[in-house]
Parts: structure tokens; C-alpha cells; sequence
């Protein structure tokens, strides 16, 4: 007998044969029958869901999301969402005049394409007597007021730090923007958040995201704070979705660390949240310059520089650690903007799978902006998980402004490659990266499928070659990132005895009729067989 029943589809399924049905039953937690038949499933007790022609599908999985500092941004000076310099000033305006007592502005989400050269500066901030530190919309550079920089001891003198750059006035004088490891230098005298303030930003990011039909996610940057909010969230069984930790690799350590990462997984699981993933960074990002090239960034009159970014992790010294996290049975969980940065981290799996031979540890890539075409077909040869953000596929500023011009035709037209990714035979995940980008599935799938901003439908498409099928980048955002989890034997498709995470959108999104795929909303979500959301 069923406790819940879908009838009326359609269903995507997204099950090997992408078969498409159009009525659901679920008894318990677990997905009992798939077809028309779910009728002589129904008893007194049954909920039956009338779909009235909306899209059942499975539960979206984010591959790559950061919820406890998401929640966080959305509580404090939370300049997501603006465009302009105009925007930011008016917002942090309001939000000191809201927040006398508060030591510090602190806050983000910026966009460095609102700033000539995408550096914002201290003269801004400096009408304010607090220290102010402001992280930009990607978390790999901040902006900072002179308050904040004097309590850091922050001046001329001070030196780049080897994993970032402080932008310079004339003098020497830092000018405002912090870039990479040299955040560091001001975020280390800022009161550290604790794990009760992670833990109320992960409240609030976790309904954000159960609203958009989230059932589960890979944090891709856990610490031991945010650990601890993890596992108190757990214990009051307030965690309702499925999380993978991904525990951070302090860059600025060596392989001692790996006792201390079996030590926090030996923990166990809690609940729905379970530490079996380990996150290194290998490089910055694009736009500041520090995103690792096999060839050099060009300089503004286009012609060969001699920097070809940042390596945050010794590549000579990566292959040792990446073969004793996977021979200790981690996942490793790469981030990865340039193609060195891509190729160091292929490097190191290929090391770890001659030493250790082949496992199920379904080490992955993300973000995966530049991929070398020699090393395309190395992901599915050995088994790395292509783990992108198509957001970010699209001609915006920071493209146009901040990274092509820099790049060259050659190399630009080689970003975000999901489709010659799939041609070679690689598994693709999808995730947001949230808060750097929405964490909104719908409005990524729609942007991976056209290469086209929704907020600017009528402009050109990112290398529209690169496009992929709607049901491909479903695929992605359900069973994809599943198999990353770990979770596909139990979620990421509907079939039967699979546990019940499933979203019910308000329209059918492969139907030509129903307009652009990023304008549907999700109506309810359904985790472990209870609806945890519902807007109908």
C-alpha cells in the first residue's frame, strides 16, 4: 500500500533509459511502483498529489555549494543581486545605519566587473568608521576600508603574500581590494565566526534551498567549525536534506593533516550529513589573474605576460597527497579554474590509480572553466567526475571585461566544455557554487542548455558548441551529482525501491509550450518519502 501517491504526471525519471511515466506511489521512504498501476496502491490514508500536468522529477543534487556562509551572506550586508557601484554603496549605507553595534560590516557579493579593473577601493568605505570587509561574488578577493587594514597592520610595507595580491596605489599603498591568500592578512583579526553562527546560517541557506527542490548537496569547503553546525543541525533532526562534507585541505600544510582528516571522518556520520570528501584548491580564479595557465595570461595590449598564475598547491608535491587520501578511501574534490590547475589535478588521480590500482572513490573536478583538449578524454579514462557551474557560461562582464581579453580567442572559446566533455565519455555533475551564483537548479539547467544569461535572453550564447541537451543537464543536476554523492544507488532517479527525494515543478519544462526553463518554480519537495516543501 502507498502512503503518497503522484498521479496525472509526466515523470522524467532520469533512470538509464530516461524512461518517462506519468504516475508515482510511495510507501514509506521508498519509491514503490512507477506507472499507471499506483491506482490499486491507493487506501484511505493515501495522499494522492493531483500533477495536473506538472513535471515530476527526482530531487536536485548540488555538487558544489557552500550553505553555511551562503545563509551567513543573506543575514549580513548581502550585496548579491546589484550590478553597480551605485547599488553596493546604497546597501552598505543602509546596513551600517541598521547595525550601529555591530564592530564590523561584513558581508559580500560584489561583482568585480562593477569596478574598473574589478578592484574596488577604500576611499568608498572610509566614510564609515568601522572596518568594513566585504568579500567579492566568487569569495577569491574582498574589499576592505582603510579601518580595517590598520587594524590588520596593512600598509605600504607589507608584502604580497605567495597565494594572493594586494592591489597598489602609486605609492604602495594598499588600495582596497585583497586578492586570494592576501584576504587572509585582514580576515585573521576579524572575530572568527563560530559554529552557532554557521549553524543559523545553515538553517536559513537549508530552506533556501529545500524551496528550489534541493534533497542533497556536497559542501565543498567544511571546516571544523562548520562541522560542528552540521552535526548539531543532525542531532536536533533539523538536517533534512542528504550532505556530503567535503573537509578542507589547509593549503599551507602538508600530508600531516591526513590523520586528522581520518580522525574527523572516523566521527561518522550524523544524521544526513556524512564527512567523506576532502576539497583542495588548486588555483584562484580568472579574473584576478591567479586561475593556473599552462600558457601566460596576456597583458591589455594583448601580448604574452609572464604570469601564469597561482599554483596554492605544490604540483610536485600533490600526486603523494592525492594517492594517500585515495588509498585512505577519500574522495578528493578538486577545484580547478585553469588548465594547469586541471592538469595537475588529472596528474595526481593517474598517480594515485597506478599506485593504489582502481576504486570507487569518484574523485572529482569542478569548475573546470579551461580544459587543455588533450585532457578531455582523461576524466572518463580515469574516472574523474567533470563537476561544473553552468551559470557561468554565459558572455557577462566578467567575461567580456575580465577574462577573454586576457585569454585570447583561442583559449576563450575552450571554457565550460560540457559537451565535448560528454563526447569523450565523462560524467558530468552540476552545481552552483552558491552564494557565488544562484543556487536556483532550474536557472542553471536553462543556462547550461543555452549558454545564455536568463536575465539577458536575447544576447549572443557562450560558444554555443558547448551547449547540451535539456535532458542531459537534468541528468546532471539529479543522478550526476548523485553518483558524485555516492547516492545514486538510492536517489538521483525515480525507480523502485529507491529512497523517495523528489521535486514537483509547476510546469512540464520539456514540453515546447511552457516557456524559458529558468521562469518554472518548484511546488513541492519531497525528502526520504515527506514533503518538506509545498507551495500549491
Amino acid at each position: 500500500m502507498a502512503d503518497l501517491v503522484f498521479i496525472n504526471g509526466p515523470v522524467f525519471t532520469v533512470d538509464p533509459a530516461r524512461t518517462r511515466a506519468d504516475a508515482v506511489a510511495v510507501g514509506g521512504n521508498r519509491i514503490v511502483a512507477v506507472g499507471s498501476d499506483v491506482r490499486d496502491l491507493i487506501h484511505d490514508r493515501t495522499e494522492v498529489i493531483d500533477l495536473e500536468g506538472r513535471l515530476l522529477l527526482p530531487g536536485f543534487q548540488d555538487a558544489h555549494v557552500h550553505p553555511p556562509t551562503a545563509g551567513l551572506d543573506l543575514l549580513r550586508c548581502n550585496l548579491h543581486g546589484g550590478e553597480d557601484r551605485r547599488y553596493y554603496l546604497d546597501t552598505i549605507a543602509a546596513y551600517a545605519d541598521a547595525h550601529p553595534d555591530e564592530p564590523w560590516i561584513l558581508g559580500g557579493g560584489w561583482a568585480m566587473d562593477a569596478f574598473p579593473g574589478g578592484t574596488p577601493t577604500r576611499q568608498d568605505l572610509d566614510r564609515w568608521d568601522r572596518p568594513i570587509f566585504l568579500e567579492n561574488r566568487d569569495g577569491h578577493g574582498a574589499w576592505a576600508n582603510t579601518a580595517a587594514m590598520a587594524m590588520a597592520g596593512v600598509d605600504a610595507s607589507t608584502p604580497d603574500p605567495p597565494d594572493g595580491r594586494i592591489e597598489r596605489e602609486p605609492d604602495g599603498h594598499p588600495a582596497g581590494t585583497l586578492h586570494e591568500g592576501a584576504m587572509e592578512l585582514v580576515r585573521r583579526v576579524i572575530p572568527p565566526d563560530g559554529p552557532a553562527d554557521y549553524e543559523r546560517g545553515l538553517r536559513v541557506a537549508q530552506d533556501h534551498m529545500v524551496s528550489l527542490g534541493i534533497t542533497a548537496w556536497q559542501d565543498a569547503a567544511v571546516t571544523p567549525a562548520t562541522e560542528t553546525a552540521y552535526r548539531s543541525l543532525a542531532a536536533s533532526r533539523d538536517l533534512h536534506a542528504r550532505v556530503v562534507g567535503a573537509l578542507w585541505w589547509e593549503r599551507s600544510r602538508n600530508e600531516e593533516q591526513i590523520a586528522e582528516l581520518k580522525a574527523r571522518r572516523a566521527r561518522g556520520p550524523a544524521g544526513r550529513f556524512e564527512p567523506r570528501s576532502v576539497k583542495m584548491m588548486l588555483d584562484g580564479v580568472a579574473e584576478n589573474f591567479t586561475g593556473s595557465m599552462l600558457e601566460p595570461y596576456l597583458g591589455p595590449d594583448g601580448l604574452p605576460t609572464e604570469n601564469r598564475g597561482i599554483d596554492f598547491i605544490d604540483p610536485e608535491r600533490l600526486p603523494r597527497y592525492v594517492t594517500l587520501l585515495d588509498a585512505a578511501g577519500f574522495q578528493v574534490h578538486f577545484h580547478a579554474i585553469g588548465d594547469r590547475a586541471v592538469r595537475n589535478a588529472l596528474d595526481a588521480v593517474e598517480a594515485a590509480r597506478n599506485a593504489n590500482g582502481w576504486n570507487d572513490t569518484r574523485h572529482h573536478i569542478s569548475h573546470i572553466q579551461i580544459i587543455h583538449p588533450a585532457d578531455l578524454p582523461r576524466f572518463a579514462s580515469l574516472g574523474v567526475v567533470a563537476n561544473g557551474q553552468p551559470f557561468w557560461a554565459i558572455n557577462d562582464g566578467y567575461q567580456t571585461e575580465l577574462t577573454m581579453p586576457f585569454y585570447g580567442p583561442e583559449r576563450s572559446a575552450r571554457q565550460y566544455p560540457f559537451r565535448s566533455l560528454l563526447r569523450h565519455g565523462a560524467t558530468l555533475a552540476f552545481g552552483s557554487d552558491w552564494s557565488v551564483s544562484t543556487p536556483n537548479p532550474l536557472l542553471e539547467i536553462e543556462t547550461a542548455v543555452r549558454r545564455v544569461s536568463p536575465a539577458d535572453r536575447g544576447s549572443d550564447p557562450f560558444f554555443p558548441n558547448e551547449c547540451i541537451s535539456l535532458e542531459e543537464a537534468v541528468a546532471a543536476f539529479t543522478i550526476g551529482s548523485a553518483f558524485v554523492n555516492h547516492l545514486d544507488s538510492q536517489t538521483g532517479s525515480i525507480e523502485v525501491g529507491k529512497l523517495a527525494d523528489m521535486v514537483v515543478v509547476d510546469r512540464d519544462i520539456f514540453s515546447p509550450e511552457s516557456g524559458p526553463t529558468g521562469d518554472a518554480a518548484v511546488n513541492m519537495t519531497v525528502i526520504d518519502g515527506r514533503i518538506v516543501h509545498r507551495t500549491d
